[in-house]
Parts: C-alpha cells; structure tokens; sequence
C-alpha cells in the first residue's frame, strides 16, 4: 500500500461492509429463502478485500455493480422478495450521498447512480406497498362481511 494512496473514503460508514454481503448475495442467487452461506461468505470476503487492500475507485466500481443488481431487481418480478433489493439500494444510496463530504470527483461521478437507485428504491417500496395492499384487500374479501349483509334465514 503506498503512501500515498487516499483512505478518506474509508472513513464514511460501516454499513457496506454490514450490509452488502448478505444483501448482494441474495440478489446474485434470488430464492425463496436465505443465500448460500458459501454465496455469502465469498461477497463478505470481496467486501473485506476491497476495503482492507483496494482503491476508491475500486470500491466505487464494486457500489455500481451493486447498483445495476438494484436496479434489475426493481424491474424484476413482482414475485421476487424486495427486501435484499431495498437493502442494498439504501446502503448504496446513503454511502454515495455521504460522498459530498470528501474531496474529489467521486459525488459528481456517482449522480447517475444515485438517480438510479432512488428510482429503483421508489419502485421496490411500491411493490411491498402494492402487495401489502392486494394481500390486505384479499383477507378483507375473505374474512370480513358488512353488518346489512345477514344470513339467510336469520332474524338480524
């Protein structure tokens, strides 16, 4: 490592390192359930790498890939669980926000990124909205009967 490499980027948040991993795993390898742990502890390794031997631009080069992930999943199927999506989305979104901060072009260059993913995000939180609402209307339909309706036969 030179001396004269910049680790100011190092310095923005931990959440990345947290978050990514199993977020980006499961976004890598969609199912029903929980990633590989073997899917999970490769992207942790990555992660680790990038920040304990890599370069911002590393790292943000790594962010966008993560980002076109988002980005697919948001434009996906309605079926697959957003959760991972909106994950990753938001941990990206925040470190690439926090970016203004620093010295260098890294804000500026992050802006379609940043327009990207909060399309993506406004997209993945109208799906959990969406299908909470088809899920609650549907219960509704099911188990709820307005008080004029009566059965047949009865006095009320």
């Amino acid at each position: 490592m030179s001396a004269r490499r910049s680790l100011v980027w190092l310095g923005l948040t931990p959440e990345p390192e947290q978050e990514l991993p199993a977020a980006v795993a499961a976004l890598r390898a969609p199912s029903d359930g929980r990633p590989p742990r073997a899917l999970v502890a490769a992207e942790r390794r990555r992660v680790e790498r990038l920040v304990l031997r890599g370069t911002q631009h590393g790292w943000l080069r790594y962010l966008s890939e993560v980002t076109d992930l988002v980005v697919r999943a948001a434009e996906g199927s309605a079926a697959t669980d957003p959760r991972p999506a909106r994950v990753a989305g938001e941990v990206v979104l925040d470190h690439h926000r926090m970016l203004i901060g620093l010295p260098g072009t890294a804000y500026a260059r992050t802006a379609t990124q940043r327009r990207d993913l909060e399309r993506a995000l406004a997209r993945l939180h109208h799906v959990r909205h969406a299908s909470r609402r088809d899920h609650t209307s549907h219960s509704d339909h099911t188990s709820h009967r307005e008080p004029s309706q009566s059965e047949p036969g009865s006095t009320t």
